[in-house]
C-alpha cells in the first residue's frame, strides 16, 4: 500500500504569509503606471545599460564568487574597508542570512510594528519569534523597543527612512537605540532608501557599524541605482559578522552581470545627483496635492508617500480599485496594519500628475 505520509516542514514555516511585492500589471493596460514597488522614475544610468550589454558574451562564465570589484567600488565611495562588506542578491538576501545566522527556535527579533514585512518572514523562517514593537507617529520607538529586549532578544532590525511610512530617526536616536542595547543583541539598520535622504542629522548605519562590532548596516541597488531586476545588496559590519555571513552565503550569490551593473551605478554619480534631484522636486510636490485633497500623509524623507484616506480602510481600498481600473498601479499596506493608508512610489512627471487627477475624480465621486 502506499504511503500516506508526506515530507513536512519546519514548524512555523506554513505560518508564514509569503512577502508580496507591488504589482506590475493591470487589466487592459499594456504599460501601466508603475508606483507599487519605489522603483527609481528615472530608471539606471546610461553606463549601467552599456555595461549589461557589453557582458552578453561572458555570460557562460561563473561570476566572482567574492564581488571583489563591487566590494571595492563601493568601499571607495562609502570610504568604508571593502573587507567588510558582503554582497548579496539583493538586501533581502542578506536580511536572511544575518537571521538565518543569528537567531533561532526560542529566540526572539524585534521590529517596528510598522517595519519591513521581511523581517518577521525572516524571523520565522530561522525559527525565532518575531516581535512587532509598537511606533509612535508611525515612526519606530527606541524607548518601547528597549523596554520590550529581554534574554531572548537577539536581533533588533530597523529601516531608517521606514518602509513603508517614509519616516526616520535621527541620528543621535540611532545611537542611543545601539548604547541601550546588550552588546550581544544584534542591531541591523536597514538602509535602503538612504541615498534619498538629505538631512544634517540622519546617519545610514555606516558610523556605528564601523565602530560598533554589534551592528550591521544593509543596502541595496533596487532604489535610487534603479536595479530592481538584477538583485544587488549588500552590508556592512564588523570582521566577525562577515566571517559569519561568507560561511553561510551561497558561493556565486551575485551574478557578473550584476556585479558589472554595481560598479557602473557607483560610479555614474551624475546619475545618482539627478534621481536624488528629481525626488525632491516630485515628493513636496505630490504632498502638497495629496493634502490639498484632504488626505493625510507622513513626513516621507523616501521616493514614496504614504496617504491617509479620511473614510479609512474602504475607502482606501476602492481608491487602489479605482486607481488601478485607471492603469496606475499603487501599494495597499494593510499587512502593515495600515489599511487606511496606500503607499505611493513618485514617478515622472506625469505619472505624478497622473496619479493626483485620479484620485481628485475618485475622492470627488466618493
Amino acid at each position: 500500500m502506499a504511503s500516506t505520509q508526506r515530507p513536512a516542514p519546519q514548524p512555523g514555516i506554513l505560518d508564514i504569509a509569503p512577502y508580496v511585492g507591488g504589482e506590475a500589471k493591470a487589466p487592459g493596460f499594456e504599460r501601466p503606471i508603475r508606483l507599487a514597488s519605489n522603483e527609481s522614475a528615472l530608471g539606471p544610468s546610461p553606463k549601467v545599460i552599456a555595461a549589461y550589454h557589453a557582458h552578453a558574451d561572458e555570460i557562460f562564465r561563473y561570476p566572482d564568487g567574492h564581488s571583489t570589484a563591487l566590494r571595492e567600488a563601493l568601499g571607495k565611495r562609502h570610504g568604508i574597508d571593502p573587507a567588510r562588506i558582503v554582497c548579496g542578491g539583493g538586501s533581502d538576501d542578506v536580511i536572511n542570512l544575518l537571521t538565518s545566522a543569528y537567531a533561532g527556535p526560542g529566540d526572539e527579533v524585534l521590529y517596528g510594528r510598522h517595519g519591513f514585512s521581511l523581517y518577521p518572514i525572516a524571523a520565522r523562517t530561522a525559527g525565532a519569534t518575531p516581535i512587532a514593537v509598537p511606533e509612535k507617529d508611525l515612526t519606530f520607538d527606541v524607548d518601547a523597543t528597549l523596554a520590550r529586549v529581554t534574554a531572548k532578544t537577539k536581533i533588533v532590525f530597523i529601516a531608517n527612512p521606514n518602509n513603508p511610512t517614509g519616516t526616520f530617526i535621527p541620528r543621535d536616536e540611532l545611537k542611543r537605540l545601539q548604547a541601550g542595547l546588550p552588546k550581544s543583541v544584534l542591531l541591523v539598520i536597514d538602509a535602503a532608501y538612504a541615498e534619498f535622504v538629505v538631512r544634517n542629522d540622519y546617519e545610514s548605519g555606516i558610523e556605528l557599524a564601523t565602530r560598533e562590532p554589534n551592528v550591521v548596516m544593509t543596502r541595496t541597488f533596487s532604489k535610487i541605482y534603479a536595479l530592481g531586476g538584477m538583485r544587488i545588496g549588500w552590508c556592512y559590519g564588523s570582521a566577525e559578522i562577515v566571517d559569519v555571513l561568507n560561511r553561510i552565503r551561497a558561493p556565486f550569490n551575485v551574478s557578473s552581470a550584476a556585479q558589472l551593473c554595481g560598479v557602473a551605478a557607483i560610479e555614474d554619480v551624475v546619475a545618482v545627483d539627478r534621481a536624488r534631484e528629481h525626488n525632491d522636486i516630485w515628493r513636496p510636490w505630490l504632498t502638497r496635492e495629496l493634502e490639498a485633497l484632504g488626505l493625510t500623509l507622513t513626513r516621507s524623507v523616501a521616493n514614496f508617500v504614504l496617504a491617509r484616506f479620511p473614510k479609512g480602510g474602504p475607502q482606501a481600498d476602492a481608491a487602489w480599485d479605482y486607481l488601478r481600473q485607471h492603469g496606475i498601479l499603487v501599494r495597499k499596506v494593510g499587512v502593515y496594519h495600515l489599511p487606511e493608508y496606500l503607499r505611493i512610489t513618485i514617478g515622472k512627471e506625469y505619472e505624478m500628475r497622473a496619479v493626483v487627477d485620479a484620485l481628485r475624480e475618485f475622492l470627488r465621486q466618493a
